[in-house]
């Protein structure tokens, strides 16, 4: 559109519903050092009323419809469902929020304390839950993914101003700097005419895209130690993989498959039911658009010490480096790749998040040729992949004992 906002539409007339998805193109990385958690709390100051609309959720719930956002390291997304007939009342709010959040010092205090007592309930006195907080910096020295989606820490949140707010509102949050992916039993041509109704006004800000600076590639492992009250040791390894359009990805994330993937996985036959020396362990990747992490954490068994339980991590990754994975393994990894594709597209959000996400990433084709890169590939990939990634210089390592 003129001021910037890309409009995707997709038809499906088989529902008398309708998604309104709006993806901004903010998320934990693009944030200042010194002011971290902003986009988090974006995802809630949105909520507590624009220049317009005072309350959000009372409109929407009275045309019949729901709605709820996300926050991660590089996108924030906000999404309602509702009856296609009532799809005005969806744009309304939405675009009312882009034009100006209601700036004021009350909602601010209020959704401050909210953010507050989020980060203390689930990163600070939950078991493990300040774990990604100490391994994102130990594994990223100058990437901005070095902080989680929450914040650094709890003063960037409860100092934040009503100025420092805004100034994030007007560099991040705009027409140019959005998605607008709606989809459902609406034609094009009316989506169009009620897009530029309701967003047309809109002016363009001249958002400029976040610098970044690279990852340097890591060659030496790294290590520490947390001692705090927690009921058994855990132990976390991450190694740098690459970004989400790279050629590598789909093996990548089949690794994570293999060792990890359901009662057939490798890890939890061999280090959970054969060997007992943990209680549980997993595998799985961050999925970043940037250059993310492949990570292995598990809790150990009493009496089982660090050493031993990481010997053993080591010596599944190296059978992966050493020797192809069988025919029948790499099919059950790609069978759960596409069930997981098919039942994706049966649901009218999923759909209007992916194309939303798609293009984002430069590719809005890519929602349906994602699945022919995971069945294109081989086991020798799977392999190849392995020996880059899963080394010993390539790993930050995180050990999580009780006091």
């Amino acid at each position: 559109m003129p001021n910037g906002l890309t409009l995707i539409h997709h038809y499906d007339s088989n529902t008398p519903m309708v998604v309104v998805n709006v993806l901004y193109k903010v998320g934990a990385k693009d944030e200042n050092p010194n002011k971290t958690g902003f986009a988090h709390l974006f995802e809630h100051l949105m909520f507590g009323g624009s220049i317009n609309v005072p309350n959000f959720d009372t409109p929407l719930q009275l045309a019949g419809g729901d709605n709820n956002a996300f926050t991660n390291n590089d996108i924030t997304n906000y999404y309602e469902t509702l009856p296609v007939a009532n799809i005005e009342t969806a744009l309304w709010v939405e675009s009312d929020r882009m034009l100006q959040l209601d700036f004021n010092e009350q909602s601010l205090e209020v959704q401050k304390k909210v953010v507050c007592e989020e980060f203390k309930q689930r990163y600070l006195n939950q078991p493990y839950g300040d774990a990604w907080l100490k391994l994102r910096p130990l594994a990223y020295k100058t990437h901005p993914y070095k902080w989680a989606t929450i914040g650094k820490e709890l003063s960037h949140i409860e100092t934040a101003s009503l100025e420092d707010v805004k100034q994030f509102f007007y560099k991040h949050y705009g027409p140019d700097n959005a998605i607008l992916s709606i989809a459902g039993n609406i034609k094009f041509d009316e989506t169009v005419k009620l897009a530029e109704k309701w967003f047309g006004g809109i002016e363009n800000r001249n958002i400029s895209k976040t610098i970044i600076t690279p990852e340097a590639e890591q060659t030496e492992g790294r290590y520490t130690t947390v001692k705090a009250n927690v009921p058994q040791k855990a132990i976390y390894k991450a190694y740098h993989m690459c970004d989400r359009l790279d050629i590598n990805f789909h093996a990548t994330d089949f690794i994570s498959d293999v060792l990890s993937g359901g009662k057939s996985g490798r890890l939890l036959n061999s280090l959970v039911k054969e060997q007992n020396l943990f209680s549980d362990i997993n595998a799985y990747i961050s999925g970043d658009i940037d250059a993310g992490l492949f990570v292995v954490e598990g809790h150990l068994n009493d009496a089982i010490s660090f050493d031993r339980a990481e010997q053993a991590i080591n010596d599944e990754l190296y059978k992966l480096q050493q020797q192809a994975v069988g025919e029948n393994e790499l099919q059950k990894v790609k069978n759960k790749a596409e069930s997981i594709f098919v039942f994706g597209q049966l649901n009218l959000m999923n759909k209007a998040m992916n194309l939303a996400f798609a293009e984002n990433i430069g590719n809005i084709d890519w929602v349906n040729t994602e699945i022919d890169l995971y069945k294109s590939v081989q086991k020798e990939d799977i392999q190849k992949v392995a020996q880059q990634i899963l080394t010993a210089g390539n790993c930050s390592t995180l050990y999580y004992e009780p006091k």
